[in-house]
C-alpha cells in the first residue's frame, strides 16, 4: 500500500508533492477528507506513538495554549481526531513503513526508500 496524507493549503506539503514521483499513491487530503478512527489507528500502530503524529507547530496549538499543558497519548489522539491542522504533515505509509512530517531527514528517507521500491 502507499497512501499520503496531506494539507493542500499548505505550501510545504506541496512542494514535498511535487518534488515526489507519487504513481501508485493513494492522495487524502485531510481538511476535505478527514483522517479517519482507523486511519489514525493505523498510523500509530505504525509509529507507536500520537505525539509522533500531533503538530506542535499548529496555529491551533498556541491559541489553546497546548504548549503549557501536559499532554498524554490518549489526549493527542483525540486532538488529531478533533482538528486536522493537528496531524503533522505529510503522512506517507509505503508498505508497513510510516513517514511522519517534513524535516529533512524525514524527506530523505522517504527518497530512500521511493527509490529502493523502484
Amino acid at each position: 500500500m502507499k497512501k499520503v496524507y496531506f494539507l493542500q493549503t499548505c505550501d510545504t506539503c506541496r512542494r514535498i508533492l511535487k518534488e515526489l514521483n507519487l504513481d501508485g499513491f493513494e492522495k487524502q487530503e485531510i481538511k476535505t477528507n478527514p483522517i479517519t478512527v482507523a486511519q489514525l489507528e493505523e498510523m500509530y500502530s505504525l509509529s507507536n506513538s500520537y505525539e509522533a503524529l500531533f503538530n506542535k507547530r499548529a496555529k491551533k496549538y498556541k491559541e489553546m495554549g497546548l504548549k503549557n499543558e501536559l499532554i498524554i497519548e490518549k489526549e493527542y489522539r483525540q486532538f488529531i481526531l478533533d482538528e486536522y491542522t493537528f496531524l503533522k504533515r505529510p503522512v506517507f505509509i509505503i508498505d508497513q513503513q510510516i513517514f511522519i512530517g517534513n524535516s529533512k531527514k524525514e524527506i530523505e528517507r522517504l527518497k530512500t526508500k521511493l527509490i529502493n521500491t523502484l
